[in-house]
């Protein structure tokens, strides 16, 4: 199975209702499972996170000027190449179409997120080392 089949398998399992998947090809075996619920009520949040929690779900509601670069699978969105490494872009940064923004981890595997837009960065949506869905906004490019 090729890495492109994987990432489409992944989106395809992601957008539907299917809440658990297992598929087996010789010596891959890809399993998924969908735990959303649960994993927010297993994480206590203080007040501070609670807050931020809140806003930026409210966030998706309000329009946003600029273009959106989405996350192309779910995964793990990391905004710096490794853990000690400077950030690809910040807020105010120039970027030029297929320059990286960040990285989504998804099955060990690291896929750059490039621009697909000239311009200026002006948000960063996603937080460092958490989760992202398939088509969830990252960046805004003006």
């Amino acid at each position: 199975m090729e890495f492109k089949q994987i990432v489409e398998l992944i989106r395809t399992v992601s957008d539907s209702k299917i809440s658990q998947f297992e598929f087996q090809d010789g010596e891959i075996k890809l399993s998924m499972k969908k735990q959303k619920a649960q994993l927010q009520a297993a994480l206590p949040l203080n007040s501070e996170e609670t807050q931020r929690s809140s806003i930026l779900s409210e966030e998706p509601d309000r329009e946003r000027q600029g273009n959106i670069v989405k996350s192309p699978l779910v995964g793990t969105f990391y905004q710096a190449p490794s853990p000690e490494g400077e950030p690809f872009v910040q807020v105010g940064d120039c970027v030029k179409k297929g320059q990286v923004l960040g990285i989504v981890e998804a099955m060990k595997l690291m896929n750059e997120i490039e621009s697909e837009y000239d311009g200026t960065v002006l948000e960063i949506l996603a937080e460092n080392k958490h989760m992202v869905e398939y088509g969830q906004p990252l960046f805004v490019i003006g």
